[in-house]
């Protein structure tokens, strides 16, 4: 048998601390995205804390700050909680990642920004 953490850390991957856990009861959701070649995904945030796991591709997530993250396949990545941004994928091939929330049921589990 082989253990291999691929993240772990109380910050997201932009240094922000993660929140405290919430005092609801928990819903766990395990999703898989892909994201089609040269697409971006809209502007969005996540009211709950979230982790994931790049099966293969890569994206290159930007915060609204402008501070950017590349996550490649085999890589984990502690996502940003309620702030936005969003993910790009520039290459040839789709990017595939399970996400797995920590969130409370009857809250969603991405928020998208409205138009200015």
């Amino acid at each position: 048998m082989k253990v291999e953490v691929l993240a772990e850390s109380d910050s997201s991957w932009d240094g922000a601390k993660l929140p405290a856990y919430p005092i609801e009861a928990a819903q766990i959701s395990v999703v898989k995205v892909t994201i089609p070649p040269h697409s971006k995904l809209n502007w969005h945030k996540h009211p709950s804390m979230n982790a994931g796991y790049m099966i293969s591709g890569e994206i290159l997530v930007t915060a609204e700050d402008g501070q950017t993250c590349v996550v490649k396949a085999g890589e984990g990545l502690i996502e940003t909680v309620n702030t936005w941004h969003y993910g790009r994928n520039d290459s040839d091939e789709p990017a595939e990642i399970v996400v797995v929330y920590s969130g409370v049921k009857g809250r969603p589990l991405a928020i998208l920004k409205q138009c200015e």
